[in-house]
């Protein structure tokens, strides 16, 4: 798949699993010039379109200046920046200095005239593997998540993984480094959640030695130690507001400013952030800054958690018992449907936990089959908890029939081998509609050029 995708262009136009693509931030944003086609995609930094070779979208025009003009993607649309221009930045009819436009718009620089346009967030097809690090799944929500992490980990793109707690975002975040060129760098972990308010910056940035009561000898901060490598914000989304705004500064600069100190640090350092949160509506009630959103979103994934992939659970027995340096022989029959029938809220880390309980009931390491197996069979949470009041009504029903559509396609069309024909008779509707149904959820490839009768 990688061989095939350019990977620069994927990421700066941006990476999300189908489970984050309609709440991740809107970052395909194309410049295009209307006469000659040349176009540049807004990725994660400003843009500039000018005269000169250096500029990202070199216009070709006598009136254009060396640096013309600057966009950038901010919430509600792109802001565009004149540079000083001789001729100016026009926008409907008038000169700019500097102003947002939507989507659609056309601006005109030194004559020339650009059409900013919006495009989807990129999906990428599921992977063939069934692993990735330590994480493993066969279900087509864990394959899909595998095939962008695949993709984005050998880059330096920001990552921000969403998921409950259990479903293994730190080991998604370690497979990320694992497989990135920074792998015989530090991996750092800042749990944001555990750090006092007052202690933030120091924790993150560091301190010199008398900078508070209490610093009795300078600290380096976790984005120093992290520097050549990877710091893993878990939590992210219980970091107050100030402090966003500090990490947005470090994230664009790659330098800190350490407590009490008079120069900044330069750092080398890739941030993976993860939260349990969902931040899309945390920026809508202005409790997150949509900018450190954008900026940390660049690669944006969802963890599925364990009861909406069930057809993993024999994989993570499996995982587990070999982990143990042992064989579970068949994981199915009773044991298996009891689990199934569990709704598993602690996620992965329960199934860890509920495997080491039966070990521990029954002598060993024994068969799976053979486990004394000590868990409750609870029906699992209603459709109803994925319903967001924060949302218009018309914006949360559609969340919701989405969220809906997606589990119910992902269980039956797995649960029929990943047969379409058996997956739609069983649904009972029409096949095509069923391919229709999975093309839009990302649960299958589309492919380029197919017969849709076939």
């Amino acid at each position: 798949m990688t061989d095939v995708i350019d990977r620069t262009t994927l990421l700066q136009s941006g990476l999300a699993t189908s489970a984050t693509r309609g709440r991740t931030a809107p970052r395909s944003w194309i410049a295009r010039l209307v006469h000659s086609g040349g176009q540049v995609a807004l990725g994660a930094r400003p843009v500039v379109l000018g005269a000169h070779a250096s500029c990202d979208l070199v216009v070709d025009e006598a009136k254009v200046s060396r640096r013309h003009v600057e966009l950038s993607a901010v919430e509600g649309g792109v802001r565009v920046k004149d540079l000083g221009s001789t001729n100016g930045t026009f926008w409907q009819g008038s000169r700019i200095t500097e102003v947002i436009v939507p989507g659609g718009a056309t601006i005109e620089v030194g004559g020339a005239q650009v059409r900013i346009s919006a495009a989807d967030v990129l999906l990428v097809p599921p992977s063939e593997r069934d692993r990735f690090g330590a994480m493993t799944g066969r279900s087509i929500a864990m394959r899909e998540l595998f095939a962008v992490l695949e993709l984005a980990a050998p880059s330096d793109a920001t990552v921000l993984i969403e998921g409950e707690s259990g479903t293994g975002k730190e080991l998604a975040a370690r497979a990320i480094h694992d497989h990135s060129a920074r792998a015989r760098g530090p991996f750092v972990v800042v749990d944001c959640s555990a750090i006092p308010e007052n202690l933030i910056d120091s924790h993150l940035f560091g301190h010199v030695r008398g900078a508070f009561t209490g610093a009795e000898r300078d600290r380096k901060g976790a984005f120093v130690e992290a520097s050549g490598g990877t710091l893993f914000l878990d939590e992210l989304g219980e970091l107050p507001l100030p402090a966003q705004a500090r990490l947005l500064r470090a994230l664009e600069a790659q330098t800190v400013q350490p407590v009490g100190a008079d120069r900044p640090v330069s750092v080398d350092t890739r941030v993976v952030a993860a939260t349990h949160r969902d931040l899309a509506r945390l920026v809508a009630i202005k409790e997150f800054r949509f900018d450190l959103f954008y900026r940390l979103a660049v690669v944006h994934v969802a963890i599925p958690p364990v009861r909406e992939r069930l057809e993993d659970l024999a994989a993570l027995i499996g995982a587990f018992y070999t982990a143990r340096g042992a064989a579970p022989g068949p994981v199915d029959g009773d044991n298996l449907e009891r689990l199934r029938r569990h709704a598993w809220p602690g996620n992965v880390r329960e199934v860890r936990n509920v495997l080491e309980r039966a070990w521990a009931l029954s002598g060993g390491l024994v068969p799976f089959r053979d486990l004394k197996l000590w868990v409750e069979v609870q029906a699992a949470p209603t459709m109803g908890e994925v319903v967001d009041t924060a949302l218009p009504f018309k914006d949360a029903k559609e969340r919701w029939n989405d969220h809906f559509e997606r589990r119910y396609l992902a269980s039956v069309f797995a649960t029929q081998g990943g047969n379409i024909t058996r997956a739609a008779e069983h649904a009972g509707i029409n096949r095509r509609h069923f391919r229709e149904l999975l093309y839009k959820h990302g649960l299958l490839e589309r492919p380029v050029d197919t017969d849709e009768d076939s």
